[in-house]
């Protein structure tokens, strides 16, 4: 990819995030709810303890970062990493409503990290790999500032016919738009979701491989209204595509989409299947 295209991809996607930037705010009880099992996974398998220096690339709205932040305590240090200085600025008050003065969120492109060769001790992202221009640049960009012995965990999208709560919407708007099929070199959602794709990235970057296993989980909405909503809002890789429809496609649409997800109803709430792949690896001492 050329280092032009690049950069253009990453200002696209600042301006995507920072627009849906307060949407994120909103919805960030439920998003913490459903991903919680998520944060405490990443924060395990980096193995952190108290003391540690901790980095977090992609972290949005703040998670897992500020679990880590409670965790390695005041004698650890935590940095999230993000594009978006609105996504940042919403981190920020939400670590500031816990009491945590052991993190800092910096806005930066984290395929460029700006520190010192061995700064930490442990790497983590969650959902961000897959949307990089240049994932190799990235990991030996993490390879590079983590400590020998040093964990490195992330989390990116599985297979989507794995994951209705991300496949619903797309499958419907398919029945309007044609669609190209993602271009596999391109940051997409589902660009790592093969075993041993984001594996075999760390490894060439000199990491040792640890782990490369599919976790399933749910996401849980009180109703298909709710899920609707939080879906529009937040997922700004979907709202130039629903822009593209008439008022009656859009309507046809939203209906659609709620009937699917409606399917999925378990008692009081809609319960959304979710893969998730979780790679860690070990910087050689």
């Amino acid at each position: 990819m050329l280092e032009m295209d690049a950069k253009q991809i990453i200002e696209t996607q600042r301006q995507d995030w920072n627009r849906v930037a307060p949407a994120w705010e909103k919805w960030d009880p439920l998003l913490d709810q459903n991903m919680a099992f998520l944060n405490y996974r990443l924060v395990g398998d980096t193995r952190l303890r108290a003391g540690h220096r901790v980095l977090d690339l992609g972290c949005g709205t703040g998670y897992p970062a500020l679990l880590a932040a409670q965790v390695v305590g005041n004698l650890g240090r935590v940095v999230g990493l993000d594009l978006s200085e609105e996504m940042m600025n919403v981190a920020r008050r939400k670590g500031k409503a816990l009491g945590l003065t052991n993190i800092t969120f910096q806005t930066a492109d984290v395929t460029t990290l700006p520190f010192e060769p061995s700064s930490f001790d442990a790497a983590l992202s969650r959902f961000c790999l897959m949307f990089l221009p240049n994932i190799p640049k990235a990991m030996i960009q993490v390879a590079r500032v983590l400590k020998p012995g040093g964990y490195f965990a992330a989390a990116v999208w599985s297979d989507p016919d794995k994951n209705p709560f991300l496949r619903i919407p797309m499958d419907i708007l398919k029945t309007f738009l044609t669609l190209p099929p993602p271009d596999p070199n391109q940051p997409g959602l589902f660009r790592l979701a093969k075993a041993k794709d984001l594996l075999g990235i760390t490894e060439q970057a000199g990491l040792q491989a640890i782990a490369d296993e599919e976790v399933s989980g749910e996401s849980y909405f009180k109703s298909v209204d709710e899920y609707f909503a939080s879906l529009m809002e937040m997922a700004a890789p979907l709202q130039p595509l629903f822009g593209k429809l008439t008022t009656e496609q859009k309507r046809e649409a939203e209906t659609g989409i709620k009937r699917a997800a409606g399917k999925y109803r378990r008692g009081d709430e809609i319960a959304l299947p979710m893969a998730i792949r979780v790679v860690v690896a070990r910087k050689p001492f």
